[in-house]
């Protein structure tokens, strides 16, 4: 599609995302950090290498998630490597579709139904979903194990985020902080966002996968909530 150099040049790459089918993944942070934005720019690297994405959005409404959207490709275009700019705006909107829910409507089976909807009448087939908001404080391992077989059983990728709490100080044997401290092994990837200093730094928790030199050196930009390497 043209937009190699944008996938090759993401400092995401070292994460190593897409390059399995049925991966879960985890971004962690304390409210207001980014959590949004890192899973907006997962999303952008996937709909760049030609997939279709579904975005949850728990709690929000789509013109609000959509925002996020607009803000990043904006800053991604400030650069002006993009010699198309309306061009990319239209393959993220033709490759993205923005799913909400209330709180208290998200289940498993609420978001099978509505996923094979699109699926089975040919209107939108994923191949990865971001899920933004999904209460992990109120869910038990059960809950997660299925949501996991669902993303197995559909061959989707999947990215979750969560709220970590500065003075819950519970944590796996891996780092991985509360809530989510006892069912990190559920996830290939966890990314904890650790302010320090001026910068926001990406904290790669766990991974299935052998990370590559510099994947430790990521960090997001608290200006432009885009993802840089240090």
């Amino acid at each position: 599609m043209g937009y190699e150099p944008l996938v090759k040049q993401n400092p995401l790459r070292v994460v190593d995302l897409g390059s399995k089918n049925n991966q879960m993944g985890l971004v962690m942070a304390r409210a207001g950090l980014g959590k949004t934005a890192l899973l907006v720019q997962i999303a952008l690297d996937s709909i760049l290498r030609g997939n279709r994405v579904v975005h949850v959005s728990i709690g929000d409404s789509i013109d609000k998630t959509r925002l996020w959207y607009d803000d990043i490709i904006q800053v991604i275009l400030q650069d002006g490597s993009v010699s198309n700019p309306h061009e990319l705006i239209d393959m993220v909107q033709r490759h993205r579709m923005i799913m909400t829910f209330k709180e208290s409507a998200f289940t498993r089976a609420r978001l099978e139904e509505r996923l094979n909807d699109l699926i089975l009448q040919d209107i939108f087939k994923p191949r990865c979903i971001v899920i933004d908001g999904f209460d992990f404080g109120g869910a038990d391992r059960a809950a997660l194990e299925d949501i996991k077989e669902l993303m197995e059983s559909m061959s989707l990728q999947a990215w979750f985020s969560v709220v970590s709490h500065r003075n819950d100080d519970r944590v796996s044997p891996a780092g991985v902080p509360a809530p989510c401290h006892e069912d990190d092994d559920i996830f290939d990837t966890v990314i904890l966002l650790n302010p320090e200093a001026d910068v926001i730094k990406l904290d790669i928790l766990r991974s299935t996968s052998e990370l590559p030199e510099g994947a430790g050196e990521l960090t997001l930009d608290p200006s432009t909530m885009l993802v840089k390497s240090m």
